[in-house]
């Protein structure tokens, strides 16, 4: 059975080709290109001049076949269930910590904050080299020892390991005896009164598992109690989806009961599910401004884009991903999981947001975001203009800082990491949140760890005076006189690290603050302390702070405006 099962898998991936080309296939297509496969399937087994591994070969067609047609689509094994059931569960088992590979070496670097391994000791940074007796060495991948330290709740498993950045002569060799448990995920790491004078409530929103809609209601229940609250924002940035019905459920506080939130429909045009909200809100009227960004998707933003239609919220950031597709989780042989898209997901307006339309592709086998051009126009119950096929477009756009080449180049080579690691293993106590900051000392602190001779990046003074000096050549301006000039030019913007780095200090304290902060103390001050000079926030609350503008934001457009 398992064979027949795999072969048939495979057997699709083998037949791709004519079966997209064609757009259907028949019965008949189906069994020829089944006996295709399999016979090539006993031919290699039979007579190829190695081994085949039947195990990894099968899963490589299963993986080409199912990655041919969108990323969502996948298959899990029985051992890699774990992947998949988190997500709607909320929990997974372990010891509670994000491991990372750099250069040679496997990294403990990020132990949640009462996770097993945090208890037990890992700090941030912390270099494995053992798990259970078994030396990690350069070989070792990150999914190996992920998988040697996930396990049981009450099982043990020990870790031994490098501690860089200790002081001199301290010994940096720790081991742990890790006692692995049940680890939950907070889909609501953070929420309060973020502004005392207006009554601004903040709460987060990270992922939609079984329990953020419960844990919604409290925190919104939680504010209300405080007798303070007034407004509200709700944050979805960087939160991936995860269960429709939890987001619909989450809708239902603000809109009244039986408010169609989105409709699902199927293969077959007759198959619309439609997801209505089930309880009264309990906040119907009280003014809300979303958060969004790039990494918003699925079920987010089926809350920011039901919420924009409505005329419920004013969303504000930037576009979203654009994810308008539903997945199914279904069950195979061997105990193995299949999550396959199975529908598009519309909003109210009728719009559906995803971005990348799979199933036309280029000559090479590339897809594209559907250009803005050939995108449709809907409407809120307002009559406000919505777009379909790109992301939810926030109705403020927030206008971020230019971004530059060494700012990406401290965070993406990790010296600001490396230094908090450093930071952290040097102080005995966290300082008081309520009065620690990034001081200018802490930040010459962090300058002097930079090796010039290590840091590198492309400048966009370098590129331009370089493009400068060809463009002369080419067009015939190569005198002495507009050489010298170049010349003076580059000498005057000449590379100067220490300079672009006080350049560049605010967002680089703004770095070590966040990468500090997790640390030294729990999510919600660690979200709480990200807040104080966040941009998306800031608009939020400049539009709250002036009801005559976020009624404007909401309101039908006028006649004049329709012309």
């Amino acid at each position: 059975m398992k064979r027949i099962t795999l072969y048939a898998l495979g057997a699709c991936a083998v037949a791709c080709g004519v079966l997209c080309a064609s757009g259907k296939s028949t019965k008949a297509d189906i069994s020829r290109n089944m006996a295709i496969f399999g016979d090539i399937y006993k031919e290699l087994q039979t007579n190829y001049v190695d081994t085949l591994d039947a195990r990894k070969t099968m899963r490589t067609a299963i993986d080409a076949l199912l990655g041919s047609i969108d990323p969502y689509t996948e298959y899990f094994s029985e051992e890699e269930q774990d992947k998949i059931t988190s997500v709607s569960s909320g929990e997974y088992d372990g010891i509670g910590s994000t491991i990372m590979k750099r250069d040679t070496t496997i990294v403990l670097s990020a132990p949640g904050w009462d996770s097993p391994a945090r208890r037990a000791g890992v700090h941030h940074g912390d270099v494995l080299l053992a798990i259970d007796g078994t030396p990690v060495d350069a070989a070792f991948t990150i999914d190996r020892a992920s998988s040697m330290l996930k396990g049981q709740p009450g099982t043990e498993v020990k870790v031994k390991v490098r501690r860089p950045y200790l002081p001199a002569g301290q010994d940096s060799l720790f081991e742990f005896d890790i006692v692995r448990g049940s680890i939950k995920i907070n889909p609501i790491p953070y929420y309060g009164i973020i502004d005392d004078a207006q009554g601004t409530g903040y709460i987060a929103i990270t992922t939609f598992n079984e329990n953020t809609a419960g844990d919604f209601r409290k925190a919104l229940e939680s504010l209300r109690a405080t007798g303070k609250l007034k407004n509200l924002i709700v944050d979805l940035r960087d939160n991936g989806g995860g269960l429709l019905e939890s987001a619909v459920r989450v809708a239902s506080n603000f809109v009244p009961r039986g408010t169609e939130i989105v409709s699902v429909k199927g293969r077959n045009p007759r198959d619309v599910r439609t997801h209505k909200t089930t309880s009264s809100p309990i906040e119907p009227k009280m003014p809300v401004v979303v958060l969004i960004n790039g990494q918003t998707a699925s079920a987010a933003e089926i809350l920011a884009g039901s919420l924009q239609d409505l005329d419920r919220a004013v969303v504000v950031g930037k576009r979203s991903y654009g994810k308008g597709l539903v997945q199914n989780v279904r069950p195979v042989p061997y105990n193995g999981l299949m999550k396959v898209t199975t529908g598009r997901y519309y909003i109210p307006s009728g719009r559906l947001i995803q971005a990348i339309d799979y199933s036309h592709r280029d000559a090479n086998g590339n897809v594209t975001r559907i250009p803005d051009s050939l995108t449709n126009v809907f409407h809120t119950v307002a009559g406000r203009e919505v777009r379909d096929g790109g992301g939810i477009t926030p109705d403020v756009t927030v206008k971020l800082p230019d971004g530059n080449r060494l700012l990406y180049n401290i965070v993406a080579d990790l010296w600001v990491e490396d230094f908090a690691n450093r930071v952290a293993n040097n102080t005995a106590t966290a300082p008081d949140p309520a009065q620690w900051e990034v001081t200018d000392s802490l930040f010459a602190q962090f300058k002097a760890t930079i090796d010039p001779g290590r840091f590198k990046y492309d400048r966009a003074t370098d590129e331009g005076i370089k493009y400068l000096r060809e463009a002369a050549r080419v067009e015939g301006y190569t005198s002495p006189a507009v050489t010298a000039t170049i010349d003076s030019l580059e000498k005057l913007m000449r590379h100067d690290l220490y300079r672009d780095l006080d350049f560049n200090s605010k967002e680089i304290k703004s770095y070590l603050d966040g990468e500090l902060s997790t640390r030294w103390y729990d999510e919600a001050e660690v979200v709480r302390r990200g807040l104080h000079d966040d941009l998306f926030v800031k608009e939020a609350l400049l539009i709250l702070a002036d009801p005559r503008q976020y009624g404007v934001l909401l309101a039908a457009p006028s006649k004049e405006k329709k012309k």
